[in-house]
């Protein structure tokens, strides 16, 4: 895990020490400020995010289209104007912020978990790796991840029901 992340690092991934949802989401508003130039007020984030990104009648299918075809969202100011706000910049990839979390711990839901190692995208949580040993069967890290869509990515804020893309393995396969 230390040297997958060292060599995500040396690909200009920011590492980040983040356990907890509250980091998490601060690190979004950041990220989402920093690539729309942008400053949200609190009144302005508070709304954005419990509407847009953390709309508890959003499921994974419906965060997936906000990525893949939605990753332009209006926003409105507290000033009455509008202002469209990217949860991704998919016309110059580069503006995008790259970051690498790990040890990501979930209380909530079924039971504890904690996540190996997770890449997000303008803060978002898109891409998941689970890691295993040598010489675990690599199924145990697939139904790892299972276990983990039925009993924790969709707690909290639901943050990580945005991942699009899971990768295991046990360092051979």
């Amino acid at each position: 895990e230390r040297a997958f992340i060292a060599q995500l690092q040396t690909q200009a991934y920011e590492y980040l020490s983040i356990h907890s949802e509250a980091e998490l989401i601060n690190n979004l508003c950041s990220q989402l400020q920093k690539l729309n130039n942008f400053t949200f007020s609190d009144n302005e984030w508070e709304h954005f995010f419990k509407n847009k990104i953390a709309n508890q009648n959003s499921g994974i299918e419906e965060k997936t289209t906000l990525i893949q075809e939605d990753h332009i969202q209006i926003l409105d100011c507290d000033n009455g104007t509008k202002k469209n706000i990217y949860l991704l910049d998919k016309l110059s990839i580069h503006n995008n912020e790259l970051q690498v979390i790990n040890q990501y711990e979930v209380n909530e839901g079924q039971r504890p978990n904690r996540y190996d190692v997770t890449i997000l995208v303008n803060g978002l949580p898109l891409v998941h790796i689970e890691l295993k040993k040598r010489g675990v069967d690599i199924k145990e890290a697939f139904n790892q991840i299972n276990r983990y869509n039925r009993e924790s990515f969709w707690s909290g804020s639901g943050l990580f029901e945005y991942v699009q893309l899971f990768v295991i393995s046990n360092g051979t396969y």
